[in-house]
Formats: C-alpha cells, structure tokens, sequence
C-alpha cells in the first residue's frame, strides 16, 4: 500500500493495540510516525519495534489534557512536516450501569474517547487541508448500537460518529479535499477490557467471568483489523466495519431500529456486560 509511504502518519494510543499495529504495519511501509500514548513505557516498546528504518516522533501525551493536544500539532510539523493521516485511536472503557457508576467515571471516558477525538481532530484540520489528508476516528460496534452496562462507552463512540460523519459531509460541501473515516470494530483481540476498571457488577459476576466473556466475543485479530483499517483509509471510505459482528450488528440496527435491542438482549444476557 505504497500510498503511506513517507506520509506523516499521526497515531494516538499507540503504546499498545490497534494503536501500536497500526504503527507496526505503516512503519512497514515507509511511513513518518508520529506516535503518542500515556504509557511511555508502552511507546518506548513499540518503538524498539518498528525499529530505527522509519522517521518515528514519540510523545507522552494524555488526549483528555487540552493544552498538550492544541499543542501537539506545531510539535509534530516541527519535527516531521504536516500531517497527512491522523489516527484517532486512543480510548478507554469502564465498566458499570448508569444507576450504580460514578459521575466522574463516566465524565473521564467522555474525556478521552469523545473530547479526545473531537480536539484532535480540529487541532489537525488546518495541516490534513493542506496536504489533502484523512483523519481517521475509531468509533465503535458500541457507536452504532446500544449495550448494557456500557452506557458512557456508548455515549462516547456515538458521538465519535456523529461528529465524524458531520465533519465527513463539512469537508466534502467545503472541497477541502479531506478524506474523513470513521471505524467502528466489534471485538477485537487487545487489552482494552481487561484494561478496563470496574465501577459495579451485577450480583453473582465476577471480574473472571467478564475478562472469559470478552475473550470469546473478540473474534478478530488486531492484525486483520488494522489492515482493514489502512485499506480503508486509503479508499477514504466514510465507514469502516470491522468483523462479521459489526456488519451483523449494523444491518441488524438499520433493519429494526429498535428491535434489535432485544434480539441482542437474548444473545447477551449471560455475558458479561462489555
């Protein structure tokens, strides 16, 4: 896929996952990475890596702290030139219901996973319209239907993709040239629900039983979903599924809107609640 090829490619989250994939396989090919993350330790990892063959920026940076990110953008120009590709990639989860799960727990997953994409994203927009770039935003399955017990997750990932899918329509009518992605994968093998802190669980469910439930639900390979990922970045493809569960899960949300909720309900009423 030589249209990465000595792209500046800006990737959040890329201590670990899809993040440290995705800049595993652009390092691959021949890609300027910039990469941040929270974890040093993680990023100093996926540096090592990718190796010393690429043009690699690391940055410890929190996406929920607004200063670092309107920040970031001329620190990264100064470094590498302007974007080309920006990954929204970082996020994180927790877990509970709305009756029983702090206030400030949900406020923080806001923060990264909604705030931290939208400020990324509108920081970078003045370097992707000069060089007629893509941002990309990582959504969810959970951004395209609702699921129990992750309530603040769902609220973040729908918002990713109605602030995507309206800046996708603003960039087209304005013909900036900005190519404007949104992904939404269903489970997929990474840490992020073990990594994942616990604010309540339901009587008789136990931490275990939650870590084994999502272990079957992840059916696809961070490999085979960050490749899914670059191609459809590079078709500058509006939405992105990612796995058979989210293409289920999406005919079955715009064939019964409300309907589904319940056929879900059924498949998912003895597992664990992400």
């Amino acid at each position: 896929m030589g249209i990465f090829k000595d792209k500046v490619c800006v990737i959040t989250g890329a201590a670990s996952g899809m993040g440290r994939e995705l800049a595993r396989q652009l390092g691959e090919q021949g890609a300027v990475l910039a990469l941040s993350d929270i974890d040093a330790k993680g990023l100093e990892e996926t540096r090592e890596m990718i190796g010393a063959g690429n043009r690699i920026l690391v940055d410890e940076m929190d996406v929920s702290d607004k200063q670092s990110v309107i920040d970031y953008p001329a620190k990264v120009e100064a470094a590498l030139g302007p974007a080309d590709f920006v990954f929204n990639n970082a996020g994180m989860t927790r877990v509970g219901d709305v009756m029983n799960t702090p206030l400030e727990s949900m406020e923080q997953v806001m923060d990264v996973n909604f705030w931290g994409v939208i400020r990324m994203t509108k920081v970078f927009l003045p370097q992707l319209v000069r060089t007629k770039g893509v941002v990309t935003n990582i959504s969810s399955l959970f951004g395209l239907i609702a699921y129990r017990g992750q309530a603040h997750y769902c609220a973040s990932k729908f918002g990713v993709r109605g602030f995507t899918e309206t800046l996708a329509l603003e960039m087209e009518e304005a013909e900036t040239g900005v190519g404007v992605c949104c992904v939404h994968p269903g489970g997929v093998q990474t840490n992020v629900a073990r990594n994942a802190k616990v604010d309540f669980l339901p009587d008789g469910m136990v931490r275990e039983t939650l870590d084994k439930d999502f272990d079957e639900l992840a059916i696809t390979t961070v490999e085979d979903a960050v490749k899914t990922i670059l191609d459809g970045t590079a078709k500058r493809k509006k939405r992105i599924l990612i796995g058979k569960d989210a293409k289920v899960a999406s005919f079955l949300q715009r064939l019964m809107p409300i309907r589904y909720q319940r056929i879900l309900a059924k498949y998912t009423k003895n597992r664990a609640q992400i």
